[in-house]
């Protein structure tokens, strides 16, 4: 399981909240995040985001950094987890390589999943929760926060471009990608996301496998 969505769009609080009411619920869930999940993965995180070089990143090279720290991520920990029955919530994965750097950086989609699925082996999410709100509300959002990073420095019309690309990736795969709206209070975007996983648990082998 997947949650992805612009800058600001409260994707990360609400992994933490939904990972904490699957477990309490008896459920074996991983909580983690892209870039990053391992010890390489983060390093390379870091590279990616960080504010104080004077060096750019080449859109390619950005891009290869992002699948490496994946492919890591992917071998290390999220496929271990899946073999043993765990529900996997991860902030951010495969979409956002293809919003950000395929629709708001403008380089190929075609490539990008072909050099997505040699990375990842063809693993795809069951289930992509797609946090939506306007560019201009999440930047807001985001412009109030503490841990600014690379990203945070381009330009509006990036953010428009990513921002659509998310919405073209949900028309795409309608039944993976399922939209939620982000901008009611976290406790109101909680309830929605809540009744979204659980009734699609409901409808999964997971509905068996809570440890008790």
């Amino acid at each position: 399981m997947t949650l992805e969505g612009g800058e600001g769009s409260g994707k990360t609080t609400q992994a933490l909240r939904l990972s904490q009411s699957l477990t309490a619920k008896g459920y074996d869930v991983l909580l983690t995040r892209e870039p990053g999940g391992t010890v390489i993965a983060e390093q390379l995180r870091h590279i990616l985001l960080r504010t104080d070089s004077t060096e750019l990143l080449a859109p390619e090279t950005e891009v290869l950094l992002i699948l490496a720290a994946r492919r890591q991520h992917v071998a290390h920990v999220i496929r271990p987890a899946l073999k043993r029955g765990a529900i996997v919530i991860c902030d951010r994965f495969s979409d956002s390589t293809f919003a950000y750097q395929g629709y708001g950086r403008g380089l190929d989609l075609k490539i990008l999943r072909r050099m997505n699925d040699w990375a990842t082996g063809h693993l795809s999410p069951h289930l992509t929760l797609l946090f939506d709100l306007p560019v201009a509300m999440g930047l807001r959002r985001r412009g109030t926060a503490s841990d600014s990073n690379r990203l945070d420095r381009e330009a509006g019309a990036f953010y428009t471009r990513v921002h659509a690309g998310f919405h073209a990736l949900a028309k795409r795969e309608p039944r993976r990608i399922v939209v939620v709206d982000a901008r009611p209070s976290p406790d109101v975007v909680t309830a929605q996301m809540e009744t979204l996983v659980f009734a699609r648990l409901r409808r999964s082998h997971f509905k068996t496998d809570p440890k008790r």
